[in-house]
């Protein structure tokens, strides 16, 4: 079974509040009990070998609620309270000069993605066949995915995450997070 896991540690950050944070960290807790219950169910369901149309159905939920609990944790996990900037000498800065020409470009490019309309994520991910660094929108937990990528800076856009301290003002959340990345942790999932 898994765990929830606790990022109370974020609560005092500048920009987002105690009661938004905490909203969101039990709509993660949300998908980590689903997580369990859908593993319960789809265990009980393969032990009575009924696979038909209901086994079929949760088997895909399964794939949302997973996709939600480790998005979460990804981005919960590379926020902090006590940012700093990238170190322009390590791997990651000299690969997204690289890639994106200046941090500056990739980080008008990673705003741009994330005020794109409706909801969803925006991730810088690594290629890691092609060693390339890109920022890409998932519309759903587990609907947009570039297989075989490595998740390097998660942000969450849908609604929840921004909605009870910046009403509908997506741009001002967007800031808000870019100013709390742990590029410590940017840093060792880009892992080079």
């Amino acid at each position: 079974m898994y765990e929830a896991k606790d990022f109370t540690h974020l609560i005092g950050m500048d920009g987002l509040s105690e009661e938004q944070l905490t909203i969101h960290f039990g709509l993660y807790n949300g998908y980590v009990n689903n997580v369990n219950t859908v593993l319960e169910t789809m265990k009980n369901m393969s032990d009575a070998k009924e696979f038909g149309p209901a086994f079929a159905e949760i088997k895909r939920r399964f794939g949302w609620e997973f996709g939600g609990m480790r998005l979460h944790e990804q981005y919960f996990e590379n926020m902090t309270k006590s940012a700093s900037p990238l170190n322009p000498e390590s791997a990651l800065a000299k690969k997204i000069t690289e890639d994106f020409g200046s941090f500056d470009a990739w980080k008008t490019e990673f705003i741009k993605t994330a005020s794109l309309r409706g909801v969803g994520w925006t991730i810088l991910v690594h290629d890691t066949h092609a060693n390339r660094l890109i920022n890409t929108w998932v519309n759903e937990h587990d609907v947009g995915h570039l297989v075989t990528t490595t998740p390097i800076v998660v942000l969450d856009v849908w609604e929840h995450a921004f909605v009870f301290d910046f009403k509908m003002k997506r741009p001002d959340y967007i800031d808000v997070f870019m100013n709390s990345i742990d590029w410590a942790v940017a840093e060792k999932r880009f892992g080079a």
